[in-house]
């Protein structure tokens, strides 16, 4: 991991803001900060960030939709959110939305230390496998592109759909358990109490399987998923 690492810190409670801020900069990271989403969003916009943080509840322009207009423009940046909603549902939302992780205050600050540096760590990970372009049966997964197509019949994925296939592909044959996803996708301890990465295998199940004849995401009861052809 490159340091000093550049983060955008967007939070509009300034007690937060400003603890968090001395935090990361105790670490010799550079902190760029932002009181509003449409602030924060122009900001991420043009600089180059290695971690985007921001909460959900936001004046003018809130997290949620922060993350998908960024997503939108192509801009991949790692994004944690934060926010005091701590249900199942708010979660889904705001992964659904594109972000690459979430956090429910409060929290300690060594838990969002570490939630930073393994969102910052992910594409240095990624870059260490050459295979840009996956195969399993019918479907193709390009890396680069960030495209995914079954019988040449283009299939569009949120970010962390993406990132959930490319994992399957990557390991394809092999049952992975919720705790191996939580910590190679999520990048975090697998929270038995919530339902997130069962929720986000059937919302890729529904697109990469359903309406074709032969089913490949198939659910190993008590262990957990798996890439296979169902002959």
């Amino acid at each position: 991991m490159k340091l000093p690492m550049h983060i955008l810190l967007i939070e509009d409670e300034v007690k937060t803001l400003q603890s968090l801020k001395q935090g990361l900069e105790e670490l010799q990271w550079e902190v760029t900060i932002a009181y509003d989403g449409e602030t924060g969003l122009r900001l991420a916009r043009s600089k180059t960030f290695d971690v985007v943080v921001s909460d959900i509840v936001m004046p003018q322009l809130n997290g949620l939709e922060l993350c998908r207009r960024l997503r939108q423009q192509g801009i991949q940046t790692p994004v944690l959110l934060l926010s005091a909603l701590g249900e199942t549902d708010d979660k889904v939302l705001g992964l659904e939305a594109g972000a690459d992780d979430y956090l429910s205050k409060p929290f300690e600050f060594r838990e969002f230390l570490a939630r930073i540096k393994a969102l910052a760590r992910r594409p240095q990970a990624g870059q260490l496998n050459t295979d840009t372009v996956l195969h399993f049966a019918d479907l193709e997964l390009d890396t680069l592109a960030k495209t995914v197509q079954r019988a040449g019949k283009p299939i569009h994925l949120t970010p962390r759909e993406f990132a959930l296939l490319e994992f399957f592909l990557r390991h394809p044959g092999k049952v992975l358990s919720k705790t191996e996803i939580a910590e190679k996708v999520w990048d975090v301890d697998f929270d038995t109490g919530t339902n997130v990465i069962e929720v986000y295998v059937n919302y890729l199940r529904n697109k990469v399987d359903k309406g074709f004849s032969q089913r490949i995401l198939h659910t190993q009861f008590g262990q957990g998923y798996v890439l296979r052809n169902e002959r």
